[in-house]
């Protein structure tokens, strides 16, 4: 038999006192003081004291037996707590339950880990057993976060007048950057499906199907190492339109954000996001992702040292190198020790070949540590181009390009962190702008899109494809959210002859281009509309909105380092007899188990 519920154990309160109630849940802590037992009843809403008199001797006596999360309901009333007992922490914190009736539906064994909030409980325990640790409250909201951000993101595009469109989980495989998943087709012997990495292909299509405003919130799979903010499974908020410029997809997208902001985390996100182009980006914070919640621009002493007698500085620049400094604010009394401490660290997290600094102090004045190698004039110069004040410290990085810029950004989130300089109650939203079309790959001696295939080049760029292809700017753009990439989209490439040219430019000639993309193509044959749009990371803005580090915290079965999920032993092996229908051998050495 199970009792329904009249209220959840979030929301008595004092004005119900009297009432007869009946409440089911998980029982939280346990408090037997003799003729007393106090029970706090959770479930997902909240926690509500309940209380077993010894008055009703059989129903005290049945209480005894209960442990926690062992699972109940119970018939009572609603009684105020005396002024001393009241909890201010919880919204029922001023009533609890005196039970007249209680039934247990299931016993449980002790946890290997407490239900609570803030466990220091490893990961791995966490993630073998998770059904455990979706109990605790923080998951449990943001879980509950991540429904409401999908009610709002359906909401919003229903209103604006966007379809809904499922696209394939098994489809083609095509080269998107990424390894794919493949799935073997059983009546297709040899043949494989791959696991989308995104839907780009299918809502390219849709536009050519005339459907203007499309939108899914999509699963998408790639086959990459993993860290804290990427699983080998990942959610994507997913647009295409249909007779758009980026102003038009942009602007869209800040209104959502905005929406979301509001309705999720009671955030007010107003006016248009800043906007910042590729290279600003790359030269003032050393990434295309910068978070702009502090400041530490990087200062070019370039030019300044290009002819000093310090060798470092001056061969540096004359290779093509550079020399940047970040200002410190309020470090300028750092001491020997902590330096060499932090050019250690520095070297190790960056790749860098070593630190430079001038402290600005009131005892010593302005000291550079190699300014016997560079004229007092130069020094001079440097700080008031770091814009550095007494008491401040520059640090200093000499090296080449864009190596020194990348390091240099690393640096700067480092001191960032140290010195507290970031606002962790700040939602800062960037647009960054203008990629470069492709990249030069050392590795593979051949270009790769830095977006994918089907990003359209600006216009104007688009006779430099042949000759001078790094310098083609394209109409791509990221929304960055505090130092987080949390969506990138462009403009496509509707033009069949372009698209081709762009292919033979990535090194995919025009049988594999027919393979891999001949329906695509042929599409573009009969009327492609001009389209763009954009995918955003569900997971990370989650993430970022839950005030998490891990996109783990944000999923309710993620995986783990290794791409695994410890709690039901996947991947897993499967029998021979599996494999034989899917004509699959495995390699020499690979047992089935």
């Amino acid at each position: 038999m199970t009792w329904k519920r009249t209220h959840n154990c979030g929301e008595l309160t004092a004005k119900d006192t009297g009432e007869e109630i009946v409440l089911n849940g998980w029982v939280a802590t346990r408090r037997d003081l003799g003729g007393v037992i106090f029970i706090d009843l959770r479930d997902r809403h909240g926690i509500t004291q309940i209380v077993f008199n010894e008055t009703d001797k059989e129903l005290h006596k049945k209480a005894e037996q209960l442990r926690t999360e062992y699972v109940i309901g119970i018939k009572g009333v609603v009684d105020r707590r005396d002024e001393e007992n009241i909890n201010p922490e919880i919204k029922t914190g001023d009533i609890e339950i005196v039970v007249d009736e209680l039934i247990i539906y299931s016993e449980a064994e002790t946890t290997p880990f407490e239900i609570k909030e803030d466990i220091e409980t490893g990961e791995e325990i966490r993630l073998r057993y998770r059904y455990l640790d979706l109990r605790r409250p923080d998951l449990q909201r943001n879980m509950i976060l991540r429904s409401d951000f999908y009610q709002t993101v359906r909401s919003f595009y229903h209103d604006n007048d966007f379809v809904e469109v499922e696209t394939p989980v098994l489809m083609k495989s095509t080269p998107e950057g990424a390894r794919d998943y493949l799935v073997p087709s059983r009546v297709n012997p040899g043949r494989f499906f791959a696991l989308p990495q995104s839907p780009q292909t299918y809502k390219q299509l849709l536009m050519v199907s005339g459907f203007d405003r499309y939108f899914q919130i999509v699963k998408c799979f790639r086959d990459e190492d993993l860290r804290a903010d990427r699983q080998p499974e990942f959610t994507q908020i997913d647009v295409e339109m249909s007779f758009v410029d980026e102003e038009a997809i942009m602007s869209s997208t800040e209104q959502l954000m905005q929406k979301l902001m509001k309705e999720t985390v009671n955030e007010e996100i107003e006016g248009s996001f800043k906007r910042m182009t590729y290279d600003e980006a790359m030269t003032t914070y050393g990434t295309d992702k910068p978070d702009t919640r502090f400041g530490l621009e990087f200062a070019d002493f370039s030019e300044l040292v290009k002819d000093s007698e310090f060798n470092i500085f001056s061969s540096t620049v004359e290779k093509g190198g550079a020399v940047l400094g970040i200002t410190v604010p309020d470090q300028g009394d750092m001491g020997r020790g902590a330096i060499d401490r932090l050019t250690e660290r520095v070297q190790d997290e960056t790749g860098a070949g070593g630190l430079i600094y001038i402290k600005l102090n009131e005892d010593d004045g302005v000291k550079c540590s190699v300014g016997k190698f560079l004229k007092e004039e130069t020094v001079e110069a440097m700080v008031e181009k770091a814009e550095a004040e007494m008491g401040d410290l520059v640090l200093i990085l000499a090296g080449p390009s864009p190596d020194v810029y990348k390091q240099m950004g690393k640096l700067r989130l480092m001191m960032g962190e140290d010195h507290n300089l970031i606002n962790k109650d700040e939602f800062n939203f960037l647009w960054v702008t203008d990629f470069p079309l492709v990249e030069w790959s050392r590795e593979d001696q051949r270009y790769h899109a830095l977006h994918h295939p089907f990003t359209s080049p600006h216009e104007e760029d688009v006779d430099k494809l042949d000759d001078d292809p790094t310098s083609v700017r394209s109409r791509a753009y990221d929304l960055v959210l505090n130092g987080y990439e949390i969506g990138g989209g462009s403009i496509r490439i509707h033009n069949r002859d372009l698209q081709s040219r762009m292919f033979k430019l990535l090194g995919i000639d025009e049988e594999e281009a027919e393979d891999r993309f001949g329906f695509l193509l042929e599409a573009f044959k009969y009327g492609a509309p001009p389209h763009g749009g954009i995918a955003l990371g569900v997971d990370r803005i989650i993430m970022i909105l839950a005030g998490g580090t891990s996109l783990r915290d944000v999923i309710a079965f993620p995986k783990n380092q290794k791409a695994q999920s410890t709690m039901d032993n996947s991947p897993d092996h499967v029998d021979q007899e599996q494999l034989d229908e899917l004509h699959i051998r495995l390699k020499r050495g690979v047992e089935v188990e």
